[in-house]
């Protein structure tokens, strides 16, 4: 019997998103523009290049616009269409049927707690117990040739283990992300895990590779995670099943080829606008040539 591949993928969408408030107090933080797409839309294109295609957003009660977008409206698109912009209606009927989407309310584990582990409880029941699946943040993302989540599940077929993104940073980057402990090396982009390191900073960092937010996992991680004690501030943490995975189990990460962009903060989600911005077809050039002439100007 041939290897299981992942169809499914939770995407982890129940953040107040309180860094870009006043902004995401009516609007999703995942609903913010890159150009002229929300982060979601850029992070489920991704997934559906790797084969995805159910695809469960775990979100919160400010969270409906995510689903509207999701949604097919024929209104919209019949009125695109009377006025001659028929390419408009095309982009948002293909949008709607990328993939099946299913929504889940975050739910509260029978413990209490929160943490990034709690959409993994919540979508449980929607996973089989035999198949491996995606779990992405939804603040960040990669552009990139090769769709990163394909990235990781050319990893997973090489290992058939679980794989974690991996980023270079610079070393002052450590004070705010998960830091990966390496244990081996089995070629260029792949490398086997010892486990993560919670903000360590630069002197105590054990490698300069971070987690990127991004996984493919598979089910018997669930079992960890349910098991799993509350830390500090109430919260389970995926880094913390991970950890306790990688004792007995073989954990892999994947070098992501691509440019990182974490759009939950706001000087980085500033630079995915302006790196997207400087490659669009229609955009660039003027765009390019607007900056260096305010550049000019500050200097």
């Amino acid at each position: 019997m041939g290897q299981i591949l992942p169809t499914k993928a939770i995407i982890a969408a129940a953040g107040f998103g309180t860094r870009f408030l006043p902004q995401t107090k009516a609007m999703p933080k995942e609903m913010l523009p890159i150009v002229d797409k929300p982060v979601i839309q850029i992070i489920v294109e991704q997934l559906v290049a790797a084969g995805v295609t159910d695809i469960i957003i775990v979100t919160g009660y400010t969270k409906r616009s995510i689903e509207d977008h999701f949604d097919r409206n024929e209104e919209l698109e019949n009125e695109l269409r009377g006025k001659g912009k028929d390419s408009y209606a095309e982009i948002l009927k293909e949008i709607a049927e990328m993939a099946n989407f299913v929504y889940l309310r975050q739910k509260l584990s029978p413990k209490g707690n929160k943490g990034n582990s709690l959409p993994l409880l919540n979508a449980r029941h929607l996973l089989k117990d035999d198949e491996p699946f995606f779990y992405l943040f939804a603040d960040d993302f990669f552009r990139c040739d090769v769709a990163y989540p394909k990235q990781l599940l050319q990893a997973y077929q090489q290992t058939g283990r679980p794989v974690i993104s991996a980023v270079k940073v610079q070393p002052q980057d450590s004070k705010r992300l998960g830091m990966i402990d390496i244990d081996s090396q089995l070629d260029d982009h792949v490398f086997r895990v010892k486990g993560l390191v919670e903000k360590p900073g630069p002197e105590k960092t054990p490698s300069l590779f971070a987690s990127a937010g991004s996984f493919l996992l598979t089910p018997d991680i669930l079992n960890i995670i349910e098991k799993e004690e509350v830390g500090v501030g109430g919260e389970i943490v995926l880094a913390d099943a991970l950890n306790e995975y990688a004792k007995s189990n073989e954990l892999y990460c994947r070098f992501i080829e691509g440019v990182w962009h974490d759009a939950g903060d706001k000087a980085r989600y500033l630079e995915a606008i302006v790196d997207h911005a400087l490659l669009d077809n229609e955009l660039g050039q003027g765009f390019r040539e607007y900056l260096r002439r305010r550049l000019a100007e500050s200097e």
